[in-house]
């Protein structure tokens, strides 16, 4: 099974306890191309640039989404890793959970929702402007939609397990 939607949806935090309960392994394409990288995934969007992740998270995703068509498993796709036609290719024909929030909730997650000195470059408007973006193709790719923003990690697991066994 692969998770997918925006940062801050919880698919890194739902993704093990499912696993857990699937009794199958789990995998992160974020901590993945982090550890390729040797850096954290914000470094690397600050140090080498958009172009160099999104080349590491390609073949971390494709490599991750090979192994998982062949032994199983659920799998954290990095929020953006869907932008590319060829891993929308590769989720194909597997069973893809998209992981939603609203954008309250998702700003809140990742901790934009604090009073701060002002950050040239609106990250606000650009991440409503990126959920916008992205919706439409969480939504076409995924067999299951799951709302995030009421749920802790442990109901959602539970609810993804309940679902899944009912499809």
């Amino acid at each position: 099974m692969v998770l997918i939607g925006p940062p801050g949806a919880g698919k890194s935090a739902v993704g093990p306890l499912l696993a857990d309960r699937l009794g199958v392994d789990f995998r992160d394409t974020d901590d993945e191309v982090g550890a390729i990288a040797g850096k954290p995934v914000s470094d690397i969007f600050i140090e080498n640039g958009e172009e160099a992740f999104r080349e590491l998270e390609r073949s971390a995703a494709t490599s991750a989404l090979g192994a998982l068509r062949e032994h199983g498993g659920v799998l954290a796709l990095g929020s953006g890793a869907v932008l590319d036609a060829g891993i929308q290719a590769l989720l194909d024909g597997m069973p893809v959970v998209y992981l939603s929030a609203d954008f309250g909730t998702v700003a809140r997650r990742i901790g934009l929702d604090r009073p701060r000195v002002v950050v040239p470059g609106n990250p606000r408007g650009r991440l409503r402007a990126m959920l916008d973006e992205r919706d439409a193709i969480y939504q076409r790719l995924a067999a299951v939609t799951v709302p995030t923003d009421d749920l802790d990690p442990a109901e959602l697991a539970a609810h993804i397990a309940a679902e899944i066994a009912t499809t």
